[in-house]
């Protein structure tokens, strides 16, 4: 009984189960036994294994949360909406355009993963619910205010939808998809200016072809590379969890060519206002690999 969401932090749930045990001990045979909390923890997780990882809600959801909440805190900062990733796909790209609106509002950079927070795919995830806003601001204004945080990785993680729905069920998602064998090479690519051990010891065709047979190294740095790019997989885990409108799929490529366009749709999706006149802000130069857009000093 008291391991249900709606006794946390309540100073009665103590009071209540030992006032109920006493009771039944006493008008009942039963001889009623107990162990030390280590070994009751130890035990219920035994009993109910599925229960091992928490699942925060929104305490803001329950009027009864609400009231024994600390009026100190408050759920507005929150996220609105999360960019999910993949990596390598151009998830930077759109969260610099991103914090370009003036409305629009990013989590504080975390110490440890740059800007990226990964809460939801994460054991920052056991951190708790304080620990995760602590990353934004409070917004000045709760309506027109949009908090937002771009964690690449939650894209293929098998936790971070479940979470994420618990926490934020209302929060809109965005995803930018590239071609999976662009953006296989491109990770590849990556890992090797990182100077990773595998990735300079084996060529790309090799890491792509390894069998079960190939080193740990070797399947290591293929999972990396290919298992974000099953696309199909990864948005139905989200889907399940999410109903559609509430996601938005990007073309990668589309952001690269036309970002105006992109952030124009971007804007219709989160019903975001005032409009930002991307047009204006960005101006296209030559394309490369990394760098494909100037902002002009005016938008800054």
């Amino acid at each position: 009984m008291t391991h249900l969401s709606n006794y946390g932090n309540d100073r009665l749930g103590v009071y209540t189960f030992v006032n109920l045990a006493n009771f039944v001990q006493s008008w009942t045979n039963l001889k009623l036994r107990t162990l030390p909390p280590l070994q009751l923890a130890h035990k219920y997780f035994d009993l109910f294994p599925e229960q091992r990882d928490p699942l925060w809600q929104n305490p803001c959801d329950d009027k009864r949360h609400r009231d024994i909440w600390s009026k100190e805190k408050t759920c507005d900062r929150l996220p609105k909406f999360l960019v999910i990733g993949p990596q390598k796909t151009g998830t930077t790209a759109l969260y610099l355009f991103l914090i370009m609106h003036p409305s629009i509002i990013s989590n504080s950079p975390s110490p440890k993963t740059f800007e990226e927070v990964q809460f939801f795919n994460r054991n920052n995830y056991h951190r708790g619910i304080d620990w995760y806003m602590e990353f934004f601001p409070v917004p000045s204004n709760v309506t027109t205010d949009f908090l937002f945080e771009k964690s690449a990785n939650y894209f293929h993680s098998e936790e971070a939808p479940k979470r994420a729905a618990s926490l934020i069920p209302k929060a809109k998602i965005i995803t930018i998809l590239i071609d999976p064998s662009d953006r296989a090479y491109s990770w590849y690519q990556h890992q090797r200016s990182h100077k990773d051990p595998a990735a300079l010891k084996f060529t790309f065709y090799q890491v792509i072809t390894a069998g079960h047979h190939a080193s740990a190294e070797l399947k290591a740095l293929q999972k990396k590379c290919l298992i974000p790019g099953w696309y199909a997989t990864h948005i139905g885990r989200w889907l399940a969890y999410f109903p559609p409108y509430q996601l938005l799929i990007i073309d990668g490529q589309q952001l690269r060519n036309d970002p105006a366009i992109i952030m124009d749709e971007v804007q219709k999706f989160l019903g975001v206002t005032p409009h930002y006149n991307y047009s204006e802000a960005l101006t296209l130069h030559g394309k490369t690999d990394f760098i494909f857009f100037e902002i002009k000093p005016s938008a800054l």
